[in-house]
């Protein structure tokens, strides 16, 4: 069983990256590299879909900061969605929940 599972879907404008397990020293690369590969390959809106992430450390959010500044550099947006218990509270206590843009689900941001 991986530790990290990342799945990216496209829908209508938006790409949805949806992450389950745990984001941390040695799963954030792994997303990098989805997440670096998306966005070069033209993705400028991006949601991360966090609903069944159990475990986010300092490396994962150092990955989400990076492709939120890769998205603003180049125009686009890149939106959390789902983030709830554990994940919400790093995000607070961080002060990310006021750098990104938080929506309770996908569909929230997909269907607006």
């Amino acid at each position: 069983m991986r530790l990290l599972d990342v799945r990216i879907d496209e829908r209508d404008e938006w790409t949805v990256v949806t992450l389950s397990g745990q984001l941390d020293v040695a799963t954030a690369p792994d997303l990098r590299q989805a997440l670096q590969e998306a966005q070069y390959a033209g993705a400028h809106r991006v949601v991360v879909d966090l609903a069944d992430l159990q475990f986010l450390d300092s490396f994962g959010l150092g990955v989400l900061v990076g492709a939120l500044r890769r998205a603003r550099l180049h125009g686009g947006r890149l939106v959390l969605a789902g983030a709830n218990g554990r994940i919400r509270e790093i995000l607070e206590v961080t002060g990310l929940d006021r750098t990104f843009q938080l929506t309770d689900d996908v569909a929230a941001v997909v269907d607006a």
